[in-house]
């Protein structure tokens, strides 16, 4: 059986390269709606397709050289080209292999670095890929129990959450509460005292009060 055609997907890492950018600066464009939402989510990471990435090419300065396109094509093995995000396989990271054999990802990056594991279909942006496909049939073939739930779950399409980027908002703070100065009050000032010292109680200030002749 022929192998597989893996599709153009790019991270973050890659898109930085395609454009001769800085990592942050792709992932500023993706913050700031730049770059469209992802058309895959593996592992809680976003990845878009080379056509949804292009759609950027000639824009506010951005430009993908040809020699940088040809770069990237070529570090796809077995590469291949789709333009409509409905027609993408089922692509899976660590997270959801681990999920569907019922085990950790601490188990499933040891069978990886042990080469019990089939090897990544792609590697994005440090991120090991596969199609779903690859797995299932590597599997079997290694008669590792797939879970039936989790399989059906990641053929609907139902992706994991992405994971959050950037720093975390800002939560309000209630703003200090200012000491009022300290105040001397004479015998006649008997009333006077009392208010004040109860207003400062009900503040939340504590009082302290000290008799001088």
């Amino acid at each position: 059986m022929a192998a597989a055609r893996t599709p153009y997907l790019l991270g973050h890492a890659e898109i930085a390269d395609l454009f001769g950018v800085a990592r942050q600066t792709s992932q500023k464009w993706r913050v700031d709606g730049t770059l469209a939402k992802p058309d895959v989510v593996a592992s809680g990471n976003p990845y878009w397709l080379l056509d949804t990435v292009l759609r950027l090419d000639g824009h506010a300065g951005r430009q993908a050289t040809a020699q940088r396109l040809d770069q990237y094509r070529s570090s796809i093995r077995r590469g291949c080209r789709i333009e409509d995000p409905a027609a993408l396989p089922t692509i899976v990271g660590i997270k959801e292999v681990a999920q569907l054999l019922g085990v950790d990802q601490q188990t499933v990056s040891r069978w990886r670095n042990r080469k019990q594991l089939v090897e990544a279909d792609v590697v994005l942006s440090r991120s090991p890929l596969w199609l779903l496909d690859t797995i299932e049939a590597d599997a079997r073939e290694r008669d590792r129990a797939i879970s039936p739930n989790e399989l059906e779950r990641l053929r609907s399409g139902e992706q994991a959450p992405q994971k959050p980027r950037g720093r975390k908002p800002a939560t309000h703070r209630p703003a200090k509460k200012v000491v009022p100065p300290a105040r001397s009050f004479t015998a006649s000032e008997r009333d006077e005292a009392i208010s004040f010292v109860s207003q400062m109680l009900s503040e939340g200030h504590s009082v302290i009060i000290r008799p001088t002749r």
